[in-house]
């Protein structure tokens, strides 16, 4: 049962209570992929310890990140593939070492048939990570690459430094390296920051907040 405890999965009472408390917990080392673009969900993946992300690749290779799970929370993906038999449309990769429990199937479908409290938990985490995506797309769709960038370098920043590849900044913001550096150029122009390979330096993190500020 420790691993529900530190899940914060509800119990799902004495008739299921073995079941779950029985499944194994695995160690998954940083860069494990989870699953990929057309896969079909097999379980319901917890996390108990670590950070899993999840990216959606376009034609041209340039990725997205759509979200990342944590302990506590779930993959919407996932869900939709055990409710909805839907294939996967993105890629799931461990962000670092990992610790999780799969939930089978069967197990997993008869928990949301005759759990209230696993179901509700599942609904809820669905309905956050909806609200997330959300976001995301609004973001995307009405927010300047600048204002994105901004925004996340002041919540990537660790010690006033950032410390990510082009890359994988792009892959935040839901942009192109090739733009992301660019606009990485202009902020160094403004004195902004200041930009080494690998690393982003904050050096005015008000007027990065003033820039996160403009709609």
């Amino acid at each position: 049962m420790d691993w529900l405890v530190t899940c914060a999965l509800p119990d799902p009472g004495p008739a299921h209570r073995a079941a779950l408390a029985a499944l194994p917990v695995t160690a998954l080392p940083a860069g494990t992929t989870l699953f990929r673009p057309g896969d079909r969900a097999g379980g319901f993946l917890v996390l108990t310890e670590g950070r899993v992300e999840v990216f959606l690749t376009g034609p041209s290779g340039r990725e997205i990140l759509l979200y990342a799970v944590e302990p506590g929370q779930s993959c919407i993906q996932t869900t939709l593939g055990l409710m909805g038999d839907e294939v996967y449309a993105g890629e799931a990769v461990t962000a670092g070492p990992c610790r999780a429990v799969t939930i089978p199937r069967a197990l997993f479908l008869r928990l949301m048939d005759e759990a209230p409290a696993f179901r509700a938990f599942v609904f809820r985490a669905f309905g956050a990570r909806m609200a997330e995506m959300t976001r995301l797309l609004e973001q995307v769709a009405f927010h300047s690459v600048e204002r994105r960038l901004a925004r996340a370098l002041l919540t990537l920043a660790r010690d006033q430094a950032v410390t990510a590849t082009q890359a994988e900044i792009a892959s935040q913001i839901g942009s192109a390296r090739e733009v992301v550096s660019r606009k990485l150029d202009a902020l160094a122009a403004r004195g902004l920051i200041e930009t080494e390979r690998g690393r982003v330096r904050l050096i005015d993190p008000a007027g990065l907040r003033r820039l996160a500020d403009v709609t």
